[in-house]
């Protein structure tokens, strides 16, 4: 049966500034949205699906709706027997027991926990407050009554000083609930809040007995730092400064800019092997998967080196334990953005085109913390010819591994390769010694497209995949490697934005290689954290037709060899004109007397389609997508937004030093004409 939709209004005080801006001040409302328009957010799913621990009911986030959907499992497939409403934006569920079941919101920074007792009348009986944007969430502890979630270290319902000023105190918070006592408080109790020394966690996992809970950090970085431009010598590599070429192919200077460098496990070094550690005054431990104690009391982090895991990989997406042997696989991606320049590198030695990231699975040791990483891809030769697809090559690619799934006995694992729409399927110890060999006849198709979340039905020889391209679940036939069904959940989302995803993840339509997307570095349309070199000597300099400026002096244009500048993110675009740091993607030449609506240079539309030469610059695709596709890019891209602010009050008023913040920007002049903003 199908259940009634109340209208869902999610409108909230969004807007995109510049990075220091937003914060301290938050989001501005610039442009409201319309009564009832759907707002689209594009929360990273990440662990969507779950069964309950008899097997008779599927459980499945339906992300955009707001919404639980519960289906009957049985030998003859699936069909929906409730649906609740939770919080805003659910991106993971876990079934504590067959009629209670945890959903993790992730943008109402809480989890609903719901009384599935009584299935003609399904119910949330608590929302508990956690800290902001929560991923993830798996039961642990003796008797597994433990709730361990994963939350970023600050909002407005934490209920403690975040302390982020304070040096040494770690970013990512995993919050822990007695199951079986929550507490009195409307938002619950938790039973301690463990703070580990990352950035923003995503994934959990759990061993066997419940003793360990390991928790991964999302953007845990790849220990490369820039040098600052004054620290680089002028006058080339010759004289310590930036490594050749220091023109572009017409033989105009570029700019002095900073250098990415990396820590090579001795010392900071450039891509010609110097040394910069002098330059460099601090360390990157580079910790990515932190095991918790789940039997201590409280719980915390293991002490010693057991506690903390390095080098893991650069984005990490979701983890699971081998039943096998107790290994913890890490789906992610290893960046390579100490590598210079976009571009065919015909005038210049380097360019990371067709080669920004490595789809990968790491297997960690947790008897030993070793860690080998797996490029899913290895039979990628990164020289090969820039081919149209499909070909050879990207038909075997698997692109941006999400959720896993292994048999009881850890023979068999699944892996959903969301840009893909493909499910993978590896047999564990060929990934942990290597000799797997990638072929497309390991792969099983399925429909609807952007595999986010596997539960695994060995009884019914099923398996159950969250598609969120088209917010379906598929069902596949495990005896013989095929979708048997597909089943759409109600979607609220309009036609635009489920036409128009498609183009920021399929690998395998927009590159070469079937491996490369925009969203290798624009993760679930947001950035990476990382700082990228993406100039190009192959290019032109570009007019600025823009009446800002880029500095107090010197060339207004923009010279193609821009240096390292942060991933921007695709969010809160609508509605701000130039786009990218420097603003050199821009709609027409012309200045409107007023800035908006989407005129001249503010053209949000036109601006957006200049991005379409990276498809062939990064991408390494033959061709830019066709004007009709870039098109529906455009309509879905433009239409997603930044969550609310974690540092605003709930009101979207500014607390005392935000306000002051908010008078240095809009008001303090910083010569005679200018003012900050």
């Amino acid at each position: 049966m199908r259940f009634p939709r109340p209208s869902m209004h999610r409108s909230f005080g969004l807007g995109h500034c510049m990075a220091w801006l937003v914060l301290f001040l938050g989001a501005t409302v610039l442009r409201p949205e319309p009564a009832g328009a759907f707002v689209t957010f594009e929360s990273g799913q990440v662990r969507p699906l779950a069964l309950s621990p008899d097997g008779t009911l599927l459980f499945a986030c339906n992300t955009p709706d707001n919404r639980l959907e519960v289906f009957d499992v049985t030998d003859a497939g699936l069909t929906q027997v409730a649906s609740v409403p939770v919080g805003l934006e659910p991106v993971a569920v876990a079934a504590r027991s067959n009629t209670e079941v945890w959903v993790v919101n992730h943008l109402s920074d809480s989890v609903s926990v719901v009384d599935l007792s009584d299935l003609s009348a399904p119910r949330v009986t608590r929302s508990l407050l956690v800290g902001d944007e929560p991923r993830d969430i798996v039961f642990g502890g003796t008797s597994f009554d433990r709730a361990f979630i994963t939350t970023a270290h600050r909002g407005q319902n934490i209920g403690f000083d975040p302390q982020l000023s304070t040096p040494g105190v770690g970013r990512a918070d995993v919050w822990v609930f007695d199951a079986g006592n929550l507490g009195s408080s409307f938002g619950g109790e938790a039973l301690t809040v463990v703070t580990l020394f990352g950035d923003t966690p995503r994934p959990l996992a759990v061993s066997a007995d419940g003793s360990r809970v390991y928790a991964g950090v999302f953007f845990s970085g790849n220990q490369t730092t820039t040098i600052p431009e004054g620290l680089v010598p002028d006058g080339g590599p010759a004289f310590g400064g930036l490594p050749n070429p220091r023109t572009n192919y017409a033989g105009i200077p570029a700019p002095e800019v900073s250098l990415i460098v990396k820590w090579d496990g001795t010392k900071w070094t450039d891509e010609l092997g110097r040394n910069w550690s002098s330059k460099v005054k601090f360390s990157l431990p580079d910790y990515d998967v932190f095991a918790i104690d789940a039997t201590a009391n409280p719980p915390a982090q293991v002490t010693g080196a057991a506690g903390s895991i390095a080098h893991v990989g650069t984005t990490l997406f979701n983890m699971a334990l081998n039943p096998a042997d107790g290994k913890l696989f890490v789906t992610n991606l290893e960046a390579f953005n100490e590598v210079r320049f976009e571009g065919p590198a015909i005038f210049a030695d380097t360019s990371v085109r067709g080669h920004l990231v490595e789809s990968s699975i790491s297997v960690v040791d947790p008897a030993t913390q070793s860690v080998v990483r797996r490029n899913l891809n290895k039979h990628i030769d990164y020289a090969s010819p820039y081919n149209p697809v499909p070909n050879a090559t990207s038909e075997k690619s698997l692109a941006f591994p999400l959720d896993m799934a292994f048999t009881a006995d850890g023979s068999k694992l699944y892996v959903a390769a969301f840009g893909s729409s493909k499910v993978g399927t590896f047999v564990p110890s060929q990934i942990e010694d290597g000799s797997f060999v990638p072929d497309s006849a390991d792969h099983i198709e399925v429909s609807g497209g952007g595999p986010s979340g596997l539960v695994l039905d060995e009884a019914r020889s099923r398996l159950y995949v969250m598609t969120r391209f088209d917010n379906s679940i598929s069902v596949v036939n495990t005896a013989i490697g095929a979708e048997v069904d597909h089943l759409a959940l109600h979607n609220p989302e309009p036609a635009s934005v489920v036409q128009g995803r498609p183009f920021l993840y399929n690998a395998r339509y927009t590159s070469a290689r079937g491996d490369q997307a925009c969203a290798s570095c624009h993760v679930f349309g947001d950035f990476d954290s990382l700082a990228w070199d993406l100039g190009n000597p192959d290019d032109d300099v570009l007019n600025n037709p823009s009446p800002f400026l880029i500095g107090p002096v010197g060339d207004p244009d923009f010279h193609p060899m821009k240096g390292p500048m942060t991933t921007q993110s695709l969010r809160g675009m609508d509605n701000h004109g130039p786009m990218h740091w420097r603003g050199d993607r821009t709609g027409g030449n012309d200045v409107p007397s007023s800035a908006q609506p989407n005129t001249g240079i503010y053209n949000e539309q036109a601006a957006f389609k200049k991005f379409n030469p990276a498809f062939v610059g990064l991408l390494g695709r033959s061709d830019q997508l066709t004007p009709a596709e870039m098109q529906k890019f455009t309509d879905f891209i433009l239409q997603v937004m930044y969550p609310p602010n974690p540092v605003r009050n709930l009101d979207d008023s500014l607390t005392a030093d935000q306000q002051v913040a908010s008078n240095i920007y809009f008001n303090r002049q910083i010569d005679t004409v200018r003012k900050c903003n």
